[in-house]
């Protein structure tokens, strides 16, 4: 396990026992409750992580590199972009299939691209929720006036990780 794993479970261990100490039964509902969230959760998570392993063997690395890698340039913030906005899941079900493409050599820069314009203009939650409740005109004032972030989101992050490299980037195999 990595030290963030390490840390998480540590603080919850803590929250847990200092809970316990002040009132068992608000833990009991607290584990129970967890444990209920868990079970609504859990067949996302499987279907989640199978097409998070499928998309590592299926999509061709070359092909990944070439769109969407390190090098990849505006064409990979663009490319980015269009998939983060259309792709749909919350991030118990999101998070595995971008960490795929991250390990399928997607560049960081594409990467925060996807990320900033799946937080930024998730179709299912533009169509679901806004527009329903602000209206098309609040909605598209929103979208315009923020359709740049995921380009500059992506393109610093490539700029700050070719210029401090933090750590390298992950291998395919």
């Amino acid at each position: 396990m990595d030290t963030y794993t390490w840390i998480m479970l540590i603080g919850v261990a803590l929250l847990l026992l200092g809970l316990y100490a002040r009132s068992p039964e608000t833990a009991n509902r607290g584990l129970s409750a967890s444990f209920m969230l868990f079970l609504e959760i859990l067949p996302k998570m499987i279907a989640a992580f199978i097409f998070a392993g499928l998309v590592q063997v299926i999509a061709p690395q070359g092909l990944i590199t070439h769109w969407m890698g390190h090098e990849s340039g505006f064409r990979g913030l663009l490319i980015g972009m269009a998939l983060g906005s259309v792709t749909p899941g919350g991030p118990m079900t999101h998070f595995p299939i971008v960490a795929s493409f991250y390990k399928s050599g997607v560049g960081v820069g594409p990467l925060v691209s996807y990320l900033t314009a799946w937080s930024l203009f998730g179709m299912q939650r533009v169509i679901m929720w806004e527009i329903p409740f602000l209206g098309l005109s609040v909605v598209l004032v929103r979208i315009a006036s923020s359709i740049l972030f995921p380009l500059v989101a992506g393109w610093l992050s490539h700029y700050f990780w070719i210029r401090f490299m933090i750590e390298k980037p992950l291998s395919p195999h």
